[in-house]
């Protein structure tokens, strides 16, 4: 018998139980009917992927200067896909009719996003708390002052009418996102407040909002909402539209923090009481962090439903990356016939978005996991 107080290295896998091979026969040959599946999934698969990649890629125009590349001697279309319908109106993609002098505002303020939102992501950054404060509380005044002219700089007034694009998507997207976790978080804590009165206001909010579709409220908040404002405001379309997304949004993003706000047990309630910690600091020191880790998943998901949700904003004037592809330029006589490329680009940005939304969430999820499951 052999006997030692050390842990000894683990012992590699059996030969047979590692590999391609191994692989292959527990997750698609391990029985009669996930062989059958297995066959039939790669034969849906050679029969759609190999037309695909020859339209999207072997066959396709990539650059062209008029549509007339795209078509054949007779006047039909060629057989693979004319990307050169994006890349020679890729400019009104991404801005809409935003002034082109006047399209390097947009492009800097997105350069300064980008460069004060990276440090957030490595733990060492110093002061992250304030920098987070002031992309919050301080960019978004300079990032309006930049696109919209006037104000801090004095530069020329841009109207939000000629906003458009992809630019108008992510400004809506961004805007609403921010502001209905604000309201979001106010409102379910207002729900779970033992205040009568609060409790109550919260409730009807948001069962309201969440009892009608967004189309309605884009049009009510687009013709109703003038009513109620002292005569002679003037309230543009885009903000309309905005004030309307969050209020819609907030509902949401309320009760998915409100399921987390339960989740939480009852003793870490009473162990910030116990502290001495006010009411707001309990909240906000204690019982929010461990909620909004658990919620995770949930807000993501309402964000990337806004996010698509952007496209809706096309039936009160309003021109985002959906409408430009397919009302705009789908119906440019230059390139009549070649929207189904600009719905496939569309489909493939919106996913893109989507999908680094949901990645970045599982990596923070992993990152918050406190379970010591392991």
């Amino acid at each position: 018998m052999y006997v030692t107080n050390k842990i000894l290295p683990e012992l590699p896998a059996p030969s047979n139980a590692k590999g391609i091979v191994h692989w292959l026969k527990t997750n698609l040959f391990n029985g009669p009917i996930n062989t059958i599946f297995t066959f039939l999934g790669l034969f849906i698969i050679y029969k759609i992927i190999p037309p695909v990649i020859e339209w999207a890629f072997i066959d396709a125009t990539w650059f062209a200067d008029s549509s007339s590349a795209c078509k054949l001697e007779n006047g039909d279309r060629k057989p693979g896909a004319c990307w050169a319908f994006i890349t020679n109106r890729f400019d009104q993609i991404m801005y809409g009719f935003y002034p082109a002098s006047e399209r390097w505002r947009p492009n800097l303020a997105g350069i300064m996003l980008v460069l004060l939102t990276i440090p957030l992501f490595f733990e060492k950054t110093p002061k992250k708390a304030w920098l987070g404060g002031f992309i919050l509380l301080v960019f978004p005044f300079i990032a309006y002052s930049l696109i919209h002219g006037g104000g801090l700089f004095g530069l020329p007034v841009v109207d939000t009418s000629k906003w458009g694009g992809l630019m108008l998507t992510l400004i809506i997207s961004l805007v609403g996102i921010l502001f209905a976790l604000f309201f979001g978080t106010i409102l379910a804590l207002g729900r779970r407040s033992s205040m009568p009165i609060v409790k109550s206001l919260s409730v009807v909010f948001i069962e309201f909002w969440r009892g009608v579709p967004l189309i309605t409220v884009l049009f009510m908040s687009s013709v109703m909402l003038p009513l109620f404002l002292p005569e002679g405001t003037d309230f543009d379309k885009l903000a309309r539209a905005m004030i309307g997304i969050i209020l819609f949004q907030s509902a949401y993003v309320a009760e998915v923090v409100r399921g987390g706000l339960q989740a939480i047990p009852k003793g870490q309630y009473e162990a910030a009481s116990a502290m001495g910690l006010s009411y707001w600091k309990s909240m906000f020191l204690v019982i929010l962090p461990q909620a909004m880790k658990l919620v995770i998943p949930g807000l993501v998901n309402t964000f990337i439903a806004l996010f698509k949700d952007t496209t809706l904003v096309l039936i009160i004037g309003l021109f985002d990356l959906l409408a430009i592809i397919e009302n705009v330029l789908g119906a440019d006589p230059a390139w009549l016939g070649f929207h189904t490329e600009g719905l496939v680009f569309a489909a493939f940005v919106f996913w893109i978005f989507c999908f680094s939304m949901s990645r970045y969430s599982m990596a923070l999820e992993r990152k918050l996991d406190t379970n010591h499951r392991n």
